[in-house]
């Protein structure tokens, strides 16, 4: 069986799993003493064990194993929680990440077997109790139990009671294809797999620790692959006086048995060798053959990523509330019912009741639209929820104390806007960190509390969503960049002087720029802002900085809603049609040329006390105009953040609702251009980069 198929839900439930691993530690470094805190970090290392176990990761599950083993003596109170175990306990959720970030980028989890951090493991555990793998009340009791010789057989009274077949509980046991699959492949790396059904004296007061002593032989010899009743009940003691196993191991059926045997209170162990029958060859050659005829028909290749080396596909699903989804039923219920009444129009009243089912229809599909778009929108939560970790390790590798404050993480955004915003507030998080707020013994100096604080805000404006990344630190120092700027050859003195301090703050966006003295870890390479600007503008978005010295920073980004379908004005330009985002446009104004100035050599309106650029179009795209003599010119006035710009068009087709195609690859660099429609005559309308524009 092709396990590749189930592998995009294991990164998508990894990632969700780290995700609550991560809050609960941060939950737990400021309380301690929470023991539902604990119990759920130990519920998803455990989780994850399991999932990195039926998957093959064998090195994801020895790290989970071993967090395992050290939550168990801490849910016991026999280990404190202390800043250092903390710490490893962070670098484990590290660790387990970067498995997960391999496993998407190759299918395999790569060969970093993470010893330094399982060492550390271990040495808490020899510092504490010994290395346990249930609960460590049960661990506990289990060292003080001594080990006893038992007879080989079971007692003459149970041996009467139950039947042979019943005995070998482990025959009667069905397995998945994944399991079947499993065993079949351990006999061709030449392992051997055993089912073993073990038997617990009735009057044992304490089954799961002997059972406990069972497990922790069985690993000894081989790997557990499977249990019944689950390794959960049998700690909890659901179970009667008997439990099966099933191992893989190179060792043999005798020394297994023996070994188990001489667990104190076992009283027999029924063992047998498990064989899956692998399909006949001329079975296996036909349906080879059943999936090369379909692969030519549907032109499509295995997805086996292991083998292959392909990546698997991720982030490419969303879960979606029951909600929505009858929503969308209902909406595509109500075009069915459209259809049908299309097809029984009689003749005579042709013309009314196309148009009465057109309207109609422009209704529905509006509400459709609506709703798909609705389908598409995630929580921005899943990205903010990375976000305190990184302060908390920003907070300790700058020395500084550091306090995030989140709003707005219901805040929903079109999922191919979550997938690429996290990186650029990355940047800006750590920008706020490392350059905006003071030392400790500066706040305190400047009359501050000596806790800078970072503040990430997200809602919804009209149909663009807007972040905020905002911190109380020392703000934006104009000069410092204007000089550093001129000292680097970025502008020259005299350009610097007629600049505004806007166009001077707007300088931090250039590549290679920085105002950091020394190269850190944290910054001083010159590649974030300009960064964080590309990804924003290549998401249609814009961001503006506001700033005040001794109060602080704040950048301002402004995302659309989805990326996918928006409502545009078109407009004719030349023998052209070209669209603009209608969250772009103010208003439409009639200008008489005789009104327009020029400001250095910039053509402007002053339109109701503002002075606002006028942009050309024709010039721009290099487009004929229709009327160059014409004294009067239709301008859309657009806007970006708090700037504004005319854009002279030569008339007006009306508002459209259009859905956004790609240029390609290959167009991809072209500035003035943020991609392309298919109108309803079929003709392709160019939509306007505002962002270049402007």
């Amino acid at each position: 069986m092709d396990i590749s198929q189930y592998l995009e839900i294991f990164i998508e439930e990894s990632k969700e799993h780290l995700q609550s691993l991560n809050e609960s530690l941060l939950e737990l470094e400021k309380n301690t003493e929470n023991v539902e805190l604990i119990n759920e970090v130990f519920r998803v290392a455990h989780t994850l064990k399991g999932m990195a176990a039926t998957m093959g990761y064998k090195r994801m599950q020895k790290l989970t194993h071993d967090m395992e083993n050290v939550l168990s003596e801490i849910r016991n109170g026999n280990i404190a929680v202390t800043a250092e175990l903390l710490d490893i306990l962070f670098q484990c959720l590290d660790a387990l990440e970067q498995y997960v970030e391999s496993i998407i980028e190759s299918g395999s989890e790569g060969d970093k077997d993470n010893h330094k951090i399982i060492n550390k493991l271990n040495a808490i555990l020899e510092g504490g109790q010994d290395n346990t793998t249930v609960t460590a009340e049960v661990a506990a009791t289990a060292e003080a139990i001594a080990i006893e010789p038992v007879q080989d057989s079971l007692p003459s009274q149970v041996e009467a009671a139950v039947s042979d077949a019943d005995k070998r509980q482990h025959l009667q046991m069905s397995f998945t294809d994944f399991e079947k699959n499993a065993i079949q492949k351990a006999y061709l790396e030449n392992f051997k797999v055993y089912g073993i059904t073990i038997f617990i004296s009735e009057g044992c007061v304490l089954k799961s620790a002997r059972a406990f002593i069972v497990f922790r032989t069985l690993e000894k010899l081989g790997q557990v692959i499977k249990s019944h009743p689950a390794v959960q009940d049998i700690e909890d003691e659901k179970f009667d006086d008997r439990f099966t196993t099933f191992i893989v191991t190179k060792e043999n059926m005798e020394k297994i048995t023996s070994e188990l045997r001489s667990v104190a209170e076992v009283t027999d162990v029924l063992t047998d060798e498990i064989i899956i029958p692998i399909e006949p060859v001329e079975a296996a050659k036909e349906d080879n053959q059943q999936k090369s005829t379909r692969k030519k028909k549907t032109g499509t290749k295995d997805s086996n990523a292991k083998a292959t080396g392909i990546k698997p596909k991720t982030n490419r699903t969303v879960r979606v509330d029951i909600e929505r989804l009858d929503t969308l039923m209902n909406l595509v219920s109500e075009l069915i019912i459209i259809k049908n009444g299309l097809e029984t129009i009689e003749l005579k009243n042709a013309s009314q009741n196309f148009n009465e089912q057109i309207e109609y229809l422009e209704r529905i599909t509006t509400n459709l639209h609506d709703a798909v778009m609705k389908v598409r929108m995630v929580p921005i939560e899943r990205v903010f929820n990375r976000f305190p970790r990184l302060i908390r390790d920003l907070s300790r590798q700058l020395n500084k104390n550091i306090e995030l404050h989140m709003s707005g993480e219901e805040t929903e955004l079109d999922r191919t806007v979550i997938d690429e915003i996290g990186d650029p507030l990355v940047h800006l998080l750590r920008n706020a960190g490392d350059h905006g707020l003071e030392t400790p013994d500066v706040r305190v100096q400047s009359g501050k509390d000596p806790v800078g604080n970072i503040h990430l805000r997200a809602y919804q404006d009209g149909n663009n969503v807007i972040i905020e990344v905002n911190d109380d630190g020392k703000g934006i120092d104009v000069l410092h960049i204007k000089n550093k700027a001129i000292k680097n050859g970025t502008i020259s003195e005299d350009q610097a002087d007629s600049m505004t301090d806007q166009e001077i703050i707007q300088l931090l966006f250039r590549p290679s720029f920085s105002t950091a003295e020394k190269i850190s870890d944290v910054s001083g390479r010159g590649v974030g802002l300009d960064v964080v600007k590309t990804k924003i503008e290549a998401l249609g978005g814009d961001i503006e900085v506001k700033t005040e010295i001794n109060k602080g920073s704040k950048f301002i980004i402004r995302l659309p809603l989805t990326l996918a379908i928006i409502q545009a004005l078109m407009v004719n330009l030349g023998d052209e049609k070209y669209a603009i985002p209608l969250n772009t446009i103010q208003n439409i104004e009639d200008v008489e040329v005789a009104h327009i100035k020029y400001i250095q050599n910039q053509e402007v309106i002053n339109l109701r006390g503002h002075v606002i650029p006028i942009v050309r179009l024709h010039e721009k795209l290099d487009i004929e105009e229709i009327d160059p003599d014409r004294q009067s010119l239709t301008v859309v006035i657009v806007n970006k953040g708090e700037k504004q710009a005319g854009i002279v068009v030569d008339s007006l087709i009306g508002q459209q609702e259009i859905v956004i195609k790609t240029l390609g690859k290959y167009l991809s660099n072209i500035k003035l251009i943020a991609g392309a429609t298919i109108l309803g005559d079929g003709e392709v309308a160019l939509i306007l980069d505002i962002n270049t524009l402007v």
